[in-house]
């Protein structure tokens, strides 16, 4: 039973990333004319995901940590885990801020504010992009190590 729910939030979280950013995000800004009102969408959505991912990286780890078949350090799933929540809430509690300090400044076409802010929004992407696909990893090789076949 516990491994059938590690595998829902795991789909719930890694699932909800990958239609957040890859099918939602371009289509809002594909299809409404006010790319503010498409940014404030998709910046919304992608702040519910990073809830979403701080709460399931942080069960995910527990229950890694907590079943521990060998040394927790030599588990590489802990440390993609660990990888993904700080990249979460770095992206969230450190660079979100930063691109809203600079979006309420006003981010007049060639400003340093404008600059400044495509900067951490592409530092951003990248950083979502890693997450993805380290996430894309723990879907296809799973939470738990495969067990051992017999010859």
């Amino acid at each position: 039973m516990f491994q059938i729910t590690e595998r829902l939030l795991l789909t719930l979280w890694i699932g909800g990333m990958w239609s957040v950013g890859y099918i939602v995000a371009p289509t809002l800004f594909s299809m409404l004319d006010d790319r503010t009102l498409a940014g404030a969408v998709a910046g919304q959505l992608f702040t519910i995901m990073s809830f979403v991912g701080v709460a399931a990286a942080t069960v995910l780890l527990s229950a890694q940590l907590y079943r521990a078949e060998t040394v927790w350090h030599r588990n590489w799933r802990v440390w993609v885990l660990l990888l993904m929540l700080l990249l979460i809430v770095m992206g969230e509690f450190y660079l979100q801020p930063l691109m809203a300090e600079l979006k309420s400044g006003g981010l007049s076409e060639g400003s340093n504010n404008a600059r400044r802010f495509g900067q951490l929004h592409g530092l951003a992407s990248i950083l979502f992009l890693i997450n993805s696909m380290l996430g894309l990893g723990l879907v296809v090789f799973g939470l738990r190590p495969s067990a051992p076949t017999k010859a």
